[in-house]
Formats: C-alpha cells, sequence, structure tokens
C-alpha cells in the first residue's frame, strides 16, 4: 500500500445518541462506514476520483481488540475488548456506539462532542484486497484486513481525504496522464506513418504514370 505500515484513515461524521436514555448515560454513535456509496477522495484538474467499500469488505475483517481514542494516539476512551465499544454491520454500513462513561478521559471527551468541539471520527484499517475502474476512476475496498481503531479527531487535522488517499489516487492521475500522452504520441506518430505511406504512394503512382 501507500504508507509506510499500511495503515490508511479515513473521516466520518460523529453524532451524540438521540434516545430515552438518562442524561449521564454518555453514549456516542456514529457510522464509520457506508456501503457502495462513491466518496470523492482526490481531484486532477477536472477529473474526480472515488472510492468506495464493498458491503463485503469486513466480512473477514480482525476487529476483536478495537479502540476509541484521540487523533489515533493516547490513552483508550472506549474498547471492543472490555464491550464499552462497540461496533455493528449492517446492510448500510459500520456503526459504532461508545459508552463514554468509565474514564475522566472519556467523559471529558464526550463533553467537548456535547458542545461542538468535536464533530469527526477517524478510523484506521489496512486493506487486503482493492480494485480499481480506470473508466470511473473509482477505487473499490474489496475487503478490509484489520480495524486498528476509531478516533476523534480535532477538525480539520483529519479531513475525508487522507494522505495515504491522495498518494494512491495521485499515483493512480499520473499513471493516467502518462498513458494519456503515451496514446496521443502514438496517435500522432500513426498519423505520419499514414501521411508518409500515402505520399510514397502517390510517388509510386506518379512513376507508373510516367512510365
Amino acid at each position: 500500500m501507500v504508507t509506510t505500515d499500511t495503515r490508511e484513515y479515513r473521516c466520518f461524521e460523529l453524532r451524540e445518541k438521540q434516545n430515552n436514555e438518562p442524561d449521564d448515560s454518555m453514549i456516542l454513535e456514529g457510522r464509520a462506514v457506508v456501503f457502495d456509496s462513491p466518496e470523492v477522495m482526490f481531484e486532477d484538474g477536472e477529473t474526480k476520483y472515488y472510492e468506495k467499500v464493498s458491503k463485503d469488505a469486513f466480512k473477514d475483517a480482525q476487529m476483536t481488540d478495537v479502540i476509541l481514542n484521540m487523533n489515533h494516539e493516547g490513552q483508550a476512551l472506549a474498547r471492543t475488548r472490555n464491550n464499552t465499544l462497540t461496533l455493528s454491520l449492517t446492510e448500510d454500513g459500520l456503526d459504532i456506539e461508545a459508552d463514554m462513561s468509565k474514564s475522566r478521559a472519556s467523559r471529558d471527551a464526550y463533553e467537548a462532542v456535547q458542545n461542538g468541539l468535536l464533530d469527526r471520527m477517524s478510523f484506521a484499517f489496512t486493506v487486503a484486497e482493492d480494485s480499481y475502474d480506470e473508466k470511473t476512476h473509482t477505487r473499490t475496498i474489496e475487503k478490509i484486513d484489520r480495524l486498528f481503531d476509531v478516533s476523534l479527531v480535532n477538525f480539520p487535522a483529519y479531513e475525508a481525504t487522507s494522505v495515504s488517499a491522495r498518494s494512491y489516487f495521485a499515483a493512480k492521475a499520473e499513471a493516467e496522464r502518462r498513458a494519456a500522452e503515451a496514446a496521443e504520441l502514438e496517435a500522432e506518430a500513426s498519423r505520419v506513418r499514414e501521411e508518409k505511406r500515402a505520399a510514397m504512394s502517390e510517388i509510386i503512382k506518379r512513376l507508373e504514370d510516367v512510365e
């Protein structure tokens, strides 16, 4: 992949759970991934490059010990291993639900979300298999190898288009530009060859007429 440790990052919306639970429940929920929904990840001039996640991408993914933290580092705010973080696969995507009441750090983070200071999350993962459609400029993540964490992030530290995504699509854009340039050069060479053949045919015809 495009990063040193193959880990990639994507952002998504965070929303406080709306329900009838007590005010001290401190439950956060969000949708980490929307399946089969192309998102613009990179633009090269007028060309837009998309990415989507297959609905089967998490089928064999390792998700036994996923944590919720801040900016992909530091203290865990919630964790699947102790059941304070729940991951739910649905027909539409991957949802997360976190109990933020178990530590001072998680309660502070929850308050920051309530106050609108944090409204984005990011998730870290590695890709086991992907594909690329050159016609639509769309990368499809077919299989996730491992989901490492979901993380509250400081806006705009982690935009939806991550460094790894930009690197991936920038490479695709460069390859497509080179292919287009090569096609143009070949078309020009073919035109020149055709002109030479036509000129040669004309010369031969004239010689034959003289004879």
